[in-house]
């Protein structure tokens, strides 16, 4: 589980937590070696949008079945576990305060996780 928290002591905290409460949501729990993430699919509730990331464990209702989607989808997770390990605890709080002032697709956060790969709708050129 150390290796999915980027070494850090906080994001370990966090991703024992989110192993907890995904198997009290009856997840399908699996590590995914090419984004060093624990993947918790099949939830029945427990997450927010198409998933969640806390610390190195993304949390989903969603069995990510299609190989392309599933790479894409924990690229973007996989980084979101990397600014879990960058910031510690205090990534929910930058995280919430930036989904205020910036809602979706224009959260800063997301944007560095790439939106494409998170299933986020991009405008082309108009």
């Amino acid at each position: 589980m150390r290796r999915v928290s980027r070494g850090s002591v906080q994001s370990l905290v966090v991703t024992a937590s989110a192993l907890t409460w995904a198997r009290l949501w009856r997840a399908q729990v699996s590590y995914d070696a090419s984004s060093n993430l624990i993947v918790c699919e099949a939830m029945r509730g427990g997450y927010a949008r198409g998933g969640t990331c806390f610390g190195g464990a993304f949390l989903t209702g969603h069995a990510l079945v299609d190989p392309r989607r599933r790479r894409a989808m924990l690229r973007h997770e996989s980084v979101h576990a990397d600014q879990w390990s960058r910031h510690g605890f205090s990534f929910a709080i930058r995280y919430l305060v930036e989904e205020m002032r910036r809602p979706g697709a224009a959260n800063r956060f997301e944007v560095e996780a790439g939106l494409g790969d998170g299933g986020y709708l991009t405008r082309g050129p108009s």
